[in-house]
Formats: structure tokens, sequence, C-alpha cells
């Protein structure tokens, strides 16, 4: 029986100055998966690829059962849960009519399901999409995503616009959402403290290729970042990854297996942000001064 939720395999993507280039990762079922990198590493086209809004050069996608999101795509879709980065509301409709449209679209809306999210954020259905807030409008599309029972859901900067309130009341349906097991998330978002609080997995996308694919839990044991004399610098470098330098001490993300290489360093855990920075001042082959 097959345990993933979503399979990417030698995914590419080509554009002007830009390529997707050869994407490989699962999603695990009942898992929350974070998806993060800084802006055009290529995180919302990976999601317009997956929700078949782009064409591919080549690679395969398949989920929610193996279906293909191509060839059963209109079943990959009943059973995909989306939230745009930007909404797809329809500017001049009222909500309710963009709501009753997608009672119609989706065969297995559950209105009880959408009137329960309508209730809690007080969703204004008179309202006319163009008259709301972008905070409102997410707070739609996800009640939306969610009344159509999906199995997975994916979302693009799901959190962004919304007030500190809003924000963990969607976490916690997040993982309210995934405790059966037979349920995933896909969550790209740069707010990385809330894939802090909920994410399992977390895959890391820099420059169009995948930089980091592990569980949560692995990067703590794996990673660690350490604070040294900037003595230390020059002969430390082939183990450093990024390097945030001040004026008599420098910062990197180093793989604790090589911590014994260094004469008492500072160690503390690394959370996402911390991460998900070093790994892309390694990617510029910079070393950020702290003093400037």
């Amino acid at each position: 029986m097959n345990e993933n939720m979503l399979e990417i395999k030698n995914l590419t993507k080509k554009f002007d100055g830009f390529t997707l280039d050869n994407v490989n990762f699962s999603l695990p079922k009942g898992a929350i998966t974070g998806l993060i990198g800084e802006n055009g590493a290529g995180k919302t086209t990976l999601i317009k690829l997956i929700m078949n809004m782009y064409g591919r050069e080549s690679g395969e996608i398949k989920g929610v059962g193996g279906l293909d999101n191509v060839s059963d795509e209109p079943e990959f879709k009943e059973r995909v849960g989306y939230v745009a980065d930007e909404d797809y509301l329809y500017y001049n409709s009222k909500m309710s009519d963009i709501a009753a449209a997608f009672s119609v679209a989706f065969e297995r809306w559950d209105e009880r399901i959408f009137e329960n999210y309508v209730d809690l954020w007080k969703l204004p259905l008179d309202k006319k999409a163009g008259e709301m807030s972008k905070g409102t409008k997410t707070k739609m599309m996800l009640a939306l995503a969610l009344a159509h029972k999906p199995e997975l859901l994916i979302l693009d900067e799901p959190t962004a616009g919304l007030d500190p309130a809003a924000r963990i009341e969607v976490l916690d349906i997040l993982r309210d959402f995934v405790s059966d097991g037979e349920h995933s998330v896909l969550f790209s978002t740069h707010l990385t403290s809330d894939l802090d609080k909920v994410a399992d997995y977390i895959v890391m996308v820099i420059d169009g290729k995948i930089a980091c694919d592990m569980r949560a839990d692995e990067i703590e044991e794996k990673f660690a970042v350490v604070t040294c004399d900037n003595s230390e610098l020059e002969a430390a470098k082939d183990i450093l990854i990024g390097v945030r330098k001040g004026t008599g001490s420098f910062e990197a993300l180093v793989e604790r297996k090589n911590l014994s290489r260094l004469k008492n360093p500072g160690v503390r855990t690394p959370n996402f942000e911390n991460l998900l920075t070093f790994f892309i001042w390694q990617h510029r082959k910079e070393v950020v001064d702290n003093d400037r």
C-alpha cells in the first residue's frame, strides 16, 4: 500500500532565465510538509505544476491514490484542496455566489463544513470578493477548499495577511486535518515560525532545485548553528554551510558530525529560518557581514 499522498519524479519546467530542475520528493500521509525558499526559488511554480496550471518539459506527478495530475486531472482536483497565493475569487461576484458555484463543481461538497468556517471566521457572504481584505479572501479560499473534503491540501502562503489569532486558528485546522493519518498538507510559506509550530517535514527549494528534504526532527539531529572565533573561519570553511561574520566571531550552520573540528564553539539548535538563510548564503557563496 502506498503511504505517500503525493509523489513527484524528475519534474522539470523551463522559463526564460529560470529552470525548475529535476525535482523529486514525496508527501507522506498524515503529515504537514513545509515548502520553503526565497522569492523566485520556484515554490509557486512547483505548486502550479502540481495543479496542472503549467505544462512541463518532463517528469511525473501522482497523488491521492496514484492519480496522474494530468491524465486524471478532474478526479485529482476533486481530491485536492488548493489555496493560491493570489486569490482566484471573481472580483464582482458575491461570496455566496462563488460558494454556490463550488458546490456544483465538486461532487463531495459538504455545505455544513462550509457553514462552520463561515461562522468561525464571520465571512461576509453578501459582499463581493473585490470588497474584502486579503486576509478575509484567504479565509474564504480555505473554507472553499476544505468544504469539498479533500484528502490533500496544497496551500501557497495561506497565513500571509492573516492576523495572529486567525493564523493560530489555521494552524490548528491543519493539525486536525492530518490527525487521522489519511490526509496531508503541502504548505508553502515565508513565515517559517508557522512551520516551526506544525511541520513534520521540510522541503527547501533554492534556485529551482531541492536543497533539503527531510523530517523536521532530523534537522535538529543533523544540523547545529555554531558561533566561533573568526580565527577559525579559514580552517573550517569546508564544513561551514553559510557564514554570518561579526567583529570577532562568526555564525554558521554545520552538520553535527563535524562539531569536533571546531574549538569550543557555541552551539544551538537551528529553526527553519536558520536553515533557510544559511543554505541561501551558502548557495550564493557569500559571507554575510553582520557589521554592515
